[in-house]
């Protein structure tokens, strides 16, 4: 007999202790309560409501530094994408680091925050006229060209000297998901390095007098894990430069680097991408004789997804041959599982119990409606319980729908005890504004 079984309540209705790797730098428990950034997680959720997402600022600003401080001759470009909020850029700003915008919508997100524009980079598969010209308007640095269309209509719209830069794809598989694989051939991203495209690109920009070309461009994938797809991509593209017959500035190999979702799940190695990324790049350019570039590099959900907590409250459980707990947001606020099968981890704050495997789902007209399935949480769970759900500061924000015509939950940013609305909760105001 085990002493589990001479003492059933040992070991099965302890809280868990806080998973490793998964929550904002600092986090805590405090009794059965989470504490993050210094705040309560129950307090949070009564001050602001539920659903309710919380961002660790100083974890968004030491894992933006550290890319600084790993790669230091590099320019370290923020993926707008991943969290589009004027203070979020304004973060990414005060430490140094650039920005990339897709839209005329992002960049208008830019400007309201004040970011320079001699750092920002706009790039997409499909920028409108009014991308383009709002670009041009603002100065945007360097706009990445994804389609000769696009070199054609730039060319015309540009003053002399718009710096431009070559979306590339460099047939690099990332293996990670299909929808967030885009280095492969056969997708929409970019001019192909197989097919030739890539090079006849080049001499396209060229033949334009109002454009400047300064570099490429490429991007691999999202959630990447290895490192060796990001030499392979280097070499690739070392290759493309010594064919070029011009000379190419700066090197932007893109970001996508993997955060850790679940327990157990490793970090990027940002260390090793750094050496290894750079003795590459080093040794290529000897190789081919060509002047070693700048790289660039696009971090976003490595720096803000796991700086991200979203608190919801349960409305109802319903047990049968699974219990489904039911929270008060869903698909709305948080797509990725209905997109991608993405995986979370999920944890009732303010009190423990004896923990059994339940379905955490959504209050949308949908039955795939589900933020997590078989995650442990007490027996007794009921309506009025807070649960927490980690990772996700990233593209949880930015996704986000009206779907059911639910408004958006409010952004709260918390740091050394205090916490304050960076994004405020969508009303029934905001929603009706639109009709006409």
């Amino acid at each position: 007999m085990t002493l589990a079984e001479l003492l059933p309540s040992i070991g099965c209705s302890t809280e868990p202790v806080l998973e490793e790797g998964l929550w904002p730098d600092g986090t805590h428990l405090s009794g059965s309560d989470l504490v993050i950034g210094g705040v309560p997680a129950t307090r949070l959720a009564a001050q602001f409501g539920t659903p309710c997402q919380v961002l660790d600022e100083a974890t968004v600003r030491n894992r933006a530094k550290a890319f600084v401080a790993a790669l230091p001759e590099a320019e370290v470009v923020f993926a707008g994408k991943s969290l589009p909020c004027p203070e979020v850029y304004r973060w990414m700003a005060s430490v140094g680091l650039s920005l990339d915008v897709s839209s005329a919508g992002e960049l208008a997100l830019a400007r309201a925050a004040g970011f320079p524009a001699g750092r920002i980079v706009m790039h997409g598969n499909v920028k409108t006229g009014e991308d383009l010209k709002a670009a041009l308007e603002y100065g945007v640095s360097r706009i990445v060209v994804d389609s000769f269309d696009e070199i054609a209509q730039l060319g015309a719209l540009a003053r002399h000297g718009q710096e431009v830069m070559i979306r590339v794809t460099p047939g690099v598989d990332a293996h990670t998901h299909a929808a967030v694989s885009t280095g492969v051939e056969d997708q929409k991203f970019g001019f192909s390095l197989a097919s030739g495209a890539a090079l006849e690109a080049v001499l396209r920009v060229v033949e334009q007098p109002s454009l400047r070309l300064v570099g490429l461009h490429c991007h691999i994938g999202s959630q990447v894990r290895h490192v060796a797809s990001y030499e392979e991509t280097v070499r690739r593209m070392v290759g493309l430069i010594a064919s070029c017959g011009v000379r190419v500035e700066q090197l932007d190999l893109g970001g996508g680097f993997c955060a850790p979702y679940l327990p157990g799940e490793s970090s990027f190695d940002l260390f090793g991408f750094a050496q290894r990324v750079r003795g590459t790049l080093s040794y290529e350019c000897a190789l081919h004789r060509v002047p070693v570039p700048r790289i660039l590099i696009e971090p976003g959900r490595s720096i803000v997804a796991n700086a991200g907590v979203t608190l919801y409250r349960v409305c109802a459980v319903k047990r049968g041959a699974r219990t489904f707990v039911a929270v008060d947001g869903g698909m709305s606020d948080n797509p990725r599982p209905a997109l991608y099968s993405a995986k979370y981890a999920v944890r009732l704050v303010g009190r423990g119990g004896k923990l059994r495997p339940v379905t955490v789902v959504g209050r949308h007209c949908e039955a795939g409606d589900v933020l997590a399935e078989n995650v442990l949480l007490p027996a007794d769970v009921h309506a009025g319980d807070v649960l927490a759900v980690p990772v996700t500061g990233a593209y949880h924000h930015a996704l986000a729908s009206n779907y059911n015509q639910v408004g958006r939950p409010p952004v709260v940013a918390v740091r050394d005890g205090l916490a304050r609305p960076i994004v405020r909760r969508e009303t029934e105001e905001d929603l009706l504004r639109r009709y006409v």
